[in-house]
């Protein structure tokens, strides 16, 4: 499975590249395909961070010095 994904992660990111590059450099030779891809490649790229950021609020927080231990 490895091995399937590190080319289409490459097509896929060299795709998105393409498109921002092609929006950035030539914005009125743009259509809604490079918009699309785009604006697809910058949401999923937040996905890892939302993510994180959830495991992260779900975490016990860390108990003060001064206060007292639980049962055990």
């Amino acid at each position: 499975m490895p091995r399937l994904l590190i080319p289409l992660a490459l097509v896929v990111g060299t795709l998105w590249w393409w498109a921002v590059l092609k929006l950035a450099l030539a914005p009125a030779a743009s259509g809604p395909v490079e918009g699309a891809v785009a604006v697809g490649g910058w949401g999923l790229s937040l996905l890892p961070v939302h993510c994180t950021r959830q495991v992260i609020t779900r975490a016990s927080r860390l108990r003060r010095s001064g206060a007292e231990s639980g049962p055990s």
